[in-house]
């Protein structure tokens, strides 16, 4: 049996697919470039320090519900990154049970440093645009990840 493309034709257009497709390669990207560059880190790694950077401190809890990432995996990375010196954890006075997470100066430093890998990454996945047909193509993603995840029909 030969097969003509990657993928039978009556997915080959759908958008689910193709977003599927898309995000299979942006994170295959990401991955390696966090590997070559990273020193070990990783993008979950990355996020976190860009809350706390943007954000500024918070609990551990509060960033990963902020970022998406699972209490354990937030708990694992920030001890990573600790270890790392790139953020401090410090009991919270008002909780004592709370951990309050700070990005460290190093912490910025290498912020900085994976922003360049990111950078990277973006110019890698949407080489095949033109500047205008990026600049499109992030609004219509921003536009379909801020819809409403209502019910179908709704």
């Amino acid at each position: 049996m030969e097969h003509p493309s990657s993928s039978p034709a009556r997915i080959a257009g759908r958008p689910t697919w193709l977003v599927g497709r898309a995000y299979a390669r942006s994170s295959g990207l990401l991955a390696a470039a966090f590997e070559a560059h990273g020193g070990g880190l990783r993008g979950y790694h990355y996020r976190l320090l860009a809350a706390l950077d943007e954000w500024g401190p918070a609990s551990q809890a509060d960033l990963g519900r902020a970022t998406g990432i699972d209490r354990s995996d937030v708990t694992a990375s920030l001890s990573d990154l600790e270890s790392r010196g790139l953020v401090e954890r410090s009991v919270d006075p008002g909780h004592r049970r709370r951990n309050i997470v700070t990005i460290t100066p190093a912490g910025l430093e290498r912020l900085e440093e994976l922003d360049r890998v990111v950078d990277g990454v973006q110019e890698r996945l949407l080489a095949p645009l033109t500047g205008p047909q990026r600049r499109q193509f992030t609004a219509l993603l921003l536009k379909l990840v801020a819809a409403d995840d209502g019910p179908p029909g709704d």
